[in-house]
């Protein structure tokens, strides 16, 4: 039998401690590649989503609804909707103004194009690496997909914060005061929508009375 040399244990011994390494890893044991949880608490994120091709004037994102959140292709849960902010395709236009030279318009030759930014709340163990959600660190940059019954678009995550108890209460009371009033603006909306059809039948039904009356005549 071949004697081995000490070089041979150092080989020996750099394989079974890559291999154990290898192991603890996958069994998600090892400690030394895992910030520590320091807390849990809520978050909010806001995602931006740019250029969405939108022929509907309605916006898609409702607050107060949830939105299945998909993070790096994998998918992930539904998360609540606490704000929306939206705006046309905006471009820039010189004028003759020294101290501004230039406006920014709404740009017309992309009248269906729009920005969107969606604020979402989740719950996050935070660690001195920063939040983590669904074992992914949320961070500036982070893509991320929002999936709701007539749409599915990315975006990148552009502002994480870190909620204490009184932002959680106000963004409760934020959130039922604009569910109540998107109800209200929709019960609104069907009324109008049903005035604007009597209107239409009565109109139709006027016209074919005239019609009967001319061919009696």
């Amino acid at each position: 039998m071949k004697k081995l040399k000490p070089f041979d244990y150092i080989i020996i011994i750099a394989v079974i401690a890559v291999v154990l390494i290898g192991a603890l890893a996958y069994l998600g044991k090892n400690k030394f590649s895992k910030s520590p949880v320091e807390a849990t608490k809520k978050i909010a994120f806001q995602v931006m989503i740019r250029s969405v091709s939108l022929t509907d004037a309605k916006n898609p994102f409702k607050i107060g609804e949830e939105s299945f959140i998909t993070i790096r292709n994998v998918p992930y849960t539904k998360l609540q909707i606490i704000d929306v902010a939206s705006s046309p395709k905006k471009t820039i236009l010189p004028v003759n103004n020294p101290q501004q030279p230039f406006i920014v318009i709404d740009d017309y030759s992309q009248p269906f194009q729009f920005d969107f930014v969606v604020t979402l709340i989740d719950d996050a163990k935070i660690t001195k690496d920063g939040p983590v959600v669904g074992g992914n660190k949320i961070k500036i940059g982070l893509p991320i997909v929002l999936e709701g019954f007539n749409y599915r678009i990315g975006g990148s995550i552009s502002n994480v914060q870190v909620l204490e108890d009184k932002d959680v209460e106000m963004i409760n009371k934020y959130v039922a005061t604009a569910k109540k009033q998107q109800l209200v603006e929709m019960l609104q909306e069907n009324a109008d929508a049903q005035s604007a059809q009597t209107a239409n039948e009565d109109k139709k039904q006027n016209t074919k009375e005239e019609k009967t009356q001319k061919s009696a005549e």
